[in-house]
């Protein structure tokens, strides 16, 4: 057994091999705050805004939903579609899988999709059958995409087989359905870390690398989001799989959105721009850009 578990690690290590992991956070502080000084200006206009709209799932998660409160949040999904019928509406609003159904129920907006954190979201600390019971529940009542924590006390451990297997577990139930892995990125400690968990990810069989929960002290940066875009770039070049990545967590003004964007754009480029491939998860912000985009202030959501 112990023969085993040596084997399945070291061919995780070797798929790390394949890739630059040897990578220190000052340079990447450097690379980032050069990237932004000199693109983010030429990305501030109405064609970027409105496509950070379209690429937000919209999310909900609080321990004050309710059945109520989440109805009324989707139903603003559904209005958003007379109001402004000639803006495209958020990639899809993101819930606890207990709301799944309820979000199913009351959707009607075309091309917003439904998606539920699960897994044991956001800590990921549970029993393996409750994770997988969980997602096998979300998308029997309604989710067409997933989000998950990876393991990250196994990855910080060195225990890249049992990571990757819960991974990859997690994506046979969601079959064709979109998983997004969290690495939660603020408690990875290193540039060198998160190019590592981004690999062993996309490797499992995440569709979307995504920066964090939201609940963590750090969450989303801009350093965190070039490592996984030169991760997911990498990655591409070597297996011919596109995987997307998703910004979240503290994403609470237009501008630092627009550095994202800027990101994805300058590091993957412009096939990424869409939301098959790009989203952001905010509830904020989604207000802020809608008031860009149409030159009022608005408290639509």
């Amino acid at each position: 057994m112990e023969h085993h578990h040596e084997e399945m690690q070291s061919k995780y290590v070797l798929a790390l091999s394949k890739y630059n992991t040897h990578i220190h956070d000052d340079e990447v502080m450097t690379k980032v705050d050069a990237l932004i000084g000199k693109k983010l200006d030429e990305n501030d206009n109405l064609e970027a805004k409105k496509l950070l709209f379209h690429c937000i799932d919209l999310t909900s998660l609080k321990c004050t939903d309710s059945e109520e409160s989440i109805m009324k949040f989707t139903e603003k999904v559904n209005e958003f579609v007379d109001k402004y019928p000639d803006l495209e509406n958020v990639a899809s609003i993101c819930v606890y899988p207990n709301m799944a159904e309820i979000v199913n129920d009351t959707l009607e907006a075309d091309d917003v999709k439904i998606a539920c954190v699960s897994g044991g979201f956001p800590s990921s600390q549970t029993f393996m059958e409750v994770k997988v019971a969980e997602t096998a529940m979300a998308i029997h009542t309604g989710a067409e995409e997933i989000d998950i924590v990876m393991p990250v006390g196994k990855f910080l451990c060195g225990d890249y087989e049992g990571m990757c297997d819960e991974i990859g577990e997690l994506k046979d139930i969601c079959g064709e359905k979109p998983l997004k892995v969290i690495l939660e990125t603020g408690v990875l400690r290193s540039a060198s870390n998160i190019k590592k968990a981004a690999i062993l990810a996309m490797y499992s069989g995440a569709d979307f690398i995504k920066t964090s929960t939201g609940k963590e002290t750090i969450s989303a940066t801009p350093e965190a989001a070039w490592v996984m875009c030169e991760a997911i770039k990498e990655y591409y070049k070597e297996t011919g799989r596109k995987v997307g990545f998703k910004a979240a967590g503290g994403i609470d003004s237009v501008k630092k959105a627009l550095a994202y964007y800027t990101i994805v754009k300058e590091v993957l480029g412009e096939e990424w721009l869409n939301n098959g491939l790009f989203r952001i998860g905010a509830s904020r912000l989604a207000n802020q850009l809608l008031s860009e985009i149409t030159g009022e202030e608005t408290k639509f959501f």
